[in-house]
């Protein structure tokens, strides 16, 4: 009988053991746990968006990173710092592929549709909608619906650059003519470049030209064209606003004389007009680049001409960044993508250390702005206004966002490329066209 209680005491001391160990054990690790800081993985590329030099890459994320960790102990961000461009995609697609991607990451143009129709990206309408501090407001219009898809938020908008129109100015002046104001029209871009496209030298060969790399989707979008609909269930390439852009496209080459009018004629100071985008703009207006690229001819910037059916409509291209479905840290991850992209100070930066334009507007339509974009040029140049910058940016156009997308856009620049080049009928060929890309839309 002792020997059962001994036996029984021992038991009982014994699961009370296990119990003991098992607490300090669980109490050891809520200690680690505790002691442990949180890493929220950001997935970047290095260099700018633009195919532009960018010697600050990391200034900004560095400056968020400092912010954030201050304002929330215990927590790391880290990204990784040498991933190029061209090297982001596979990148991150391994990253997906092994189940170890970023909490929140870069999305590039060519992948943002796919990883929404595959649910890589979190939708975002919720945590906009528990957020009392958050307004669309702030974003240009055009920027945030970059980061839609079928009309839900999947990503936020970090940088934005608008396409305008690069004028030699110098060129103008040699021939008499104006610069053209804001509101100009096609008309006015026909006018001119009918007056400069000439041979300067006698040698019965055009040396000088109107314009160059003004493409078929400048022009639809100048004259209000909408080319697919919102959900990419069908092309709208017949509507007249298409075919008239096309018309006045055909027409305007045809001063050239069959002539190729490459980018290379324009850094030579040989053409009028030419489009870039802002990052180009804010690049090549300065030291040390403006020596390298056009120091041979004064150069300044316009709003893209307006069509008959349309207005000074310009493309607008921004970098969206979202949050992995898959992120344990939904709510940490939503605080950095809010810093990033909504944070007034932050978004300033965009104009300090790299070449775009914030994604705000109180930033962009700001005096501060200008003063920053000031201090880079040269004494007598002229800095595009935040109030004409801001106007180009709300009132342009921003690309559709459905899954075929890509494919049914590249068909399209294709053929219509070969369109204007020929001398069929528009309008017959814009059906055929038409039936072709439906027919791949509605597969």
């Amino acid at each position: 009988m002792k020997a059962f209680r001994t036996r029984k005491s021992n038991m009982i001391t014994g699961v009370l053991l296990c119990l003991i160990l098992f607490a300090a054990g669980a109490s050891a690790r809520a200690v680690q746990a505790e002691g442990k800081d949180t890493v929220l993985e950001v997935g970047l590329f290095a260099g700018s968006n633009w195919d532009v030099a960018n010697a600050n890459s990391f200034v900004i994320i560095d400056k968020a990173i400092a912010r954030f960790e201050e304002d929330h102990p215990g927590v790391k961000v880290h990204y990784y710092s040498g991933i190029r461009k061209e090297d982001y995609s596979e990148w991150l697609s391994r990253k997906l592929l092994s189940g170890d991607e970023p909490d929140l990451f870069v999305v590039l143009d060519s992948d943002f549709n796919l990883f929404c129709s595959l649910g890589i990206l979190q939708d975002l309408e919720e945590l906009i909608q528990k957020d009392d501090s958050f307004e669309r407001e702030q974003y240009f219009s055009t920027a945030l619906k970059s980061g839609e898809y079928h009309g839900v938020q999947y990503a936020l908008p970090y940088e934005t650059v608008p396409v305008l129109m690069f004028v030699n100015k110098t060129l103008l002046d040699r021939e008499g003519i104006e610069m053209p104001g804001e509101d100009w029209t096609w008309d006015d871009l026909y006018d001119i470049c009918s007056r400069v496209s000439r041979d300067t030298d006698g040698d019965q060969k055009l040396d000088q030209y109107g314009v160059c790399n003004y493409g078929w989707k400048d022009a639809c979008y100048a004259n209000g064209a909408a080319l697919f609909a919102e959900n990419g269930s069908a092309a709208y390439l017949t509507n007249p606003e298409v075919s008239e852009a096309l018309r006045f496209l055909r027409r305007l080459e045809g001063l050239s004389q069959g002539d190729l009018v490459t980018q290379e004629d324009y850094n030579h100071g040989n053409v009028a007009f030419m489009p870039l985008n802002f990052a180009e703009y804010r690049t090549y207006k300065t030291y040390p680049y403006k020596i390298k690229k056009y120091d041979n001819f004064e150069w300044d910037c316009l709003t893209m001409p307006a069509g008959y059916s349309g207005g000074n409509i310009s493309r607008i291209d921004s970098l969206v960044i979202g949050i992995s479905r898959f992120s344990k840290e939904k709510n940490l991850a939503w605080e950095f993508l809010k810093l990033l992209t909504y944070d007034q100070d932050i978004q300033t930066d965009i104009f300090r250390y790299s070449q775009g334009a914030s994604v705000l507007r109180p930033v962009t339509q700001s005096e501060e702005m200008e003063m920053i974009l000031l201090q880079d040029m040269e004494k007598g140049d002229t800095v595009i206004s935040g109030e004409l910058l801001g106007t180009v940016i709300e009132n342009g156009h921003t690309e559709s966002h459905f899954g075929q997308y890509i494919q049914a856009m590249s068909m399209a620049d294709s053929r219509i490329t070969e369109i204007i080049e020929g001398n069929n009928l528009i309008d017959t060929e814009l059906k055929i066209l038409q039936r072709e890309i439906d027919s791949i839309l509605g597969s």
